[in-house]
C-alpha cells in the first residue's frame, strides 16, 4: 500500500482518562473526513440513580470520577436543595467552595505537570520530564498534594470525600487541622506564582481561532454555583439550561455531544478566565497584569497557563476563607423531602457540570440527567482538530500528525469515562 493511500491504527493519547479513536482521511492535502470516536461502553450512572433515596445521591455520584468527585457532589446537592427549598447558609457555602478549590488545585496541578507539559517539551511522560526538570515537577506534585490535603481536611478523604450532604456537611472540620492547612497554603502561594511565570515561558503553538466561551459567574469568580454567562450574551439560571443547550448522538460515539444554540462551545479554565478575569480578587491583579497580553485569549493552548492562574486564585481564595473561619453551631439543616424537579450546576476543573433530578414525595429519584464538561467540549475539540491540523500541515508524517492530535486533544483535559481509554488514530491518505 502506497504512502498516499495508507491506513494506520496507531495507539496514542496515553496521558488522558478514557479511550477512543480518531479517524482521519486526507485527500490532496485537505481533510476529507475527521471523526473523534468514543467507543468506551456507557456506564449508565443516570439509571443507577433512579430509585435511590435523595440522601444517597452525593456519595453515589462522587464515584463517577476519581479526579473531580466534589464537582459531582456539589452539582447534585445544588439540584436537590432546589427541590427541597433549602438555602445553604454562609458557612456551608464557604466550606463547599473551599473543598471545591482543593479539587481545582489537585486536578490542575496534575494536568499541567504530568499530562500537558510533556507534550510541549517532547517527553513521553511526566516521569521522563522530571529527570531534566526535577524542581518544576516536584513543585507541581507538591501543589497537587496540597489540593488533596484540602479535600482530606474538609471531606475526610481526598478520593471520593464523604462530607458533603444535602442540607450542608455531615461534620465541621477540625479547627486545628484548618489552622495547619492555612499555613501550608500561605507557604505554597509564592511557589504557585513562580510556576505561572515559568508556564508563561513555555513555547506554545501560535494557533489563534474563534470559539464561544461559557462559564458561571457569581459575586466573584464562579466555582460552586452562579449564573451561566456566555460570550454570545446568555445569562441563565440552571433551570434554563435546556432552552439553549442540546445533547445529541453522533454515530461514531457512545458519548453524547453538546451544542449551545446550535454551535460548538468551550467550557473549562480558559473559558472561565476569558469571561471572568475582571471578577478575580484585587490581590490577583498584579499576577494577571504580568500576562495582560495573553488574556482574554483566542489560543486554546493558553489553557495550560489559565490552569496555573486558577491554582493561584484557588490558593488565595482558600486562604481568605480560612482567615474568616468560625465554627458553626450545626453543620447541616434537616431535610424534608418532597416531589419536584431540581436543577444545579457548578464549575468542575474541566468546566460546567449540570444536573437535573426529579423526585417523588419521599425524595426518591425518579429521573436523573447529568451533563459533564467533556461531553460539552467534544464538538469544540473536533472543530479545533480540523483547523489546527490544517494550520499544522497535513503533509507532515503520520507520526507528526499523531503527536499534534495528542497535543490538541489533551489540551482540553478530557475525561472520556465521565462523558461515557483514549486514543487510536486511523489515517487514510488518498
Amino acid at each position: 500500500m502506497s504512502k498516499r493511500n495508507l491506513k494506520l491504527t496507531v495507539p496514542i493519547l496515553a496521558r488522558v482518562e478514557g479511550e477512543g479513536a480518531m479517524d482521519l482521511e486526507i485527500r490532496d492535502s485537505r481533510i476529507e473526513k475527521l471523526q473523534l470516536r468514543i467507543y468506551e461502553p456507557p456506564r449508565f450512572f443516570e439509571k443507577f440513580l433512579e430509585g435511590r433515596a435523595w440522601h444517597e445521591i452525593p456519595d453515589i455520584v462522587a464515584r463517577i470520577c476519581g479526579i473531580c468527585p466534589v464537582a459531582y457532589q456539589v452539582s447534585a446537592v445544588n439540584a436537590l436543595e432546589s427541590i427541597f427549598s433549602i438555602e445553604p447558609d454562609a458557612w456551608v457555602r464557604q466550606m463547599r467552595r473551599l473543598i471545591y478549590l482543593g479539587e481545582w488545585i489537585e486536578s490542575h496541578a496534575l494536568h499541567i505537570h504530568l499530562l500537558a507539559l510533556p507534550d510541549f517539551f517532547g517527553y513521553e511522560s511526566g516521569i521522563a520530564m522530571a529527570k531534566d526538570y526535577p524542581t518544576e515537577v516536584r513543585r507541581g506534585l507538591k501543589l497537587q498534594n496540597l489540593g488533596n490535603e484540602i479535600m482530606r481536611v474538609i471531606g475526610a478523604r481526598s478520593v471520593h470525600p464523604v462530607a458533603i450532604r444535602v442540607g450542608g456537611l455531615h461534620k465541621a472540620p477540625d479547627e486545628q487541622r484548618l489552622e495547619q492547612l492555612q499555613g501550608l497554603l500561605e507557604e505554597a502561594l509564592p511557589e504557585a506564582e513562580a510556576m505561572c511565570e515559568w508556564l508563561a515561558t513555555v513555547n506554545i503553538p501560535d494557533d489563534p481561532q474563534q470559539f464561544h466561551c461559557t462559564a458561571l459567574r457569581s459575586n466573584g469568580y464562579g466555582v460552586e454555583s452562579g449564573e451561566l454567562i456566555s460570550s454570545t450574551g446568555l445569562q441563565l439560571q440552571p433551570e434554563q439550561y435546556e432552552q439553549h443547550f442540546t445533547e445529541f448522538h453522533q454515530p461514531q460515539s457512545t458519548a453524547l455531544w453538546s451544542h449551545m444554540d446550535g454551535a460548538p462551545y468551550l467550557v473549562g479554565p480558559l473559558a472561565r478566565l476569558n469571561m471572568n478575569s475582571a471578577t478575580l480578587p484585587e490581590t490577583m491583579q498584579p499576577l494577571l497584569q504580568k500576562f495582560a497580553d495573553r488574556f482574554p485569549s483566542n489560543n486554546m493552548f493558553d489553557s495550560m497557563l489559565a490552569r496555573g492562574i486558577e491554582i493561584c486564585f484557588a490558593l488565595r481564595e482558600a486562604i481568605t476563607i480560612l482567615n474568616q473561619y468560625s465554627a458553626p453551631a450545626q453543620s447541616y439543616v434537616d431535610v424534608e423531602p418532597c416531589a419536584g424537579h431540581g436543577y444545579g450546576w457548578s464549575e468542575a476543573p474541566r468546566g460546567l457540570l449540570w444536573h437535573h433530578y426529579e423526585t417523588d414525595h419521599q425524595g426518591i429519584i425518579r429521573q436523573a440527567r447529568l451533563v459533564p464538561p467533556t461531553s460539552q467540549n467534544q464538538a469544540r475539540i473536533e472543530e479545533d482538530l480540523h483547523r489546527s491540523l490544517t494550520r499544522f500541515g497535513l503533509d507532515n508524517s503520520d507520526n507528526e500528525i499523531r503527536l499534534h492530535c495528542e497535543k490538541v486533544i489533551r489540551n482540553y483535559d478530557p475525561c472520556i469515562s465521565c462523558a461515557t481509554h483514549f486514543l487510536k488514530l486511523n489515517t487514510v491518505r488518498h
